[in-house]
């Protein structure tokens, strides 16, 4: 059901009350409601290689990897990440965390304004989050904002390895963008394969 919020200031806890009713995600932010739409085919692909990646190496450890249906809480606002992780939360609220250690948004054309100022200003706010990632998916481009680094960006390219301390996985750009249909991937990957069987045809 799609619930028709109207133009006037909501309160937190009819947000929390309306989104448990709806069948349709939205954001809040200072008593303004957002509508979420669809995310894309490489949208998935992308997130969900991520989140496969930090659920598998946080199996056997105190830690929890979230996909985009649990809310953060930051502020006065609710978001619904595509990954995150909680590694303490006594809260322990069942529909929304205020404890993750790493955030990680895939951008689009429709949400990159949001995510890389609104959502990475509100984010930093977060006493508990370590690391904030911003990932391009018409373009190989992972972009790594750290506290430890005084949040300043750090981007990674096809070839490069990403170390995301907060959870202490190294994971290779190709691997984040693992079976995404784009052009520079699939060239990167040929000339991988390539470089290969030339070396065996030297050895």
């Amino acid at each position: 059901m799609a619930l028709n919020y109207a133009e006037h200031f909501i309160s937190v806890s009819e947000y929390l009350q309306g989104e448990q009713l709806s069948d349709i995600k939205h954001e809040y932010i200072d008593g303004d409601v957002y509508a979420m739409g669809g995310a894309s085919r490489i949208h998935n692909i992308i997130s969900g290689n991520v989140f496969a990646e930090f659920r598998q190496h946080l199996e056997n450890t105190r830690c929890t990897t979230f996909s985009s249906d649990m809310k953060v809480k930051a502020n006065n606002c609710f978001f619904y990440p595509d990954v995150m992780v909680v590694c303490d939360d006594d809260k322990g609220d069942e529909y929304f965390t205020e404890a993750p250690v790493i955030i990680v948004e895939v951008l689009s054309k429709s949400t990159r304004r949001l995510d890389k100022a609104t959502k990475m200003a509100i984010y930093k706010t977060i006493p508990s989050l370590q690391e904030y990632v911003l990932i391009e998916q018409d373009v190989i481009d992972v972009e790594v904002c750290r506290r430890s680094g005084g949040w300043v960006s750090e981007h990674y390219f096809l070839g490069d390895d990403i170390t995301f301390e907060s959870i202490d996985i190294t994971l290779s750009c190709a691997a984040i963008y693992h079976r995404v249909n784009n052009e520079e991937l699939q060239a990167y990957l040929q000339a991988q394969t390539d470089n290969s069987e030339q070396s065996l045809i030297t050895e």
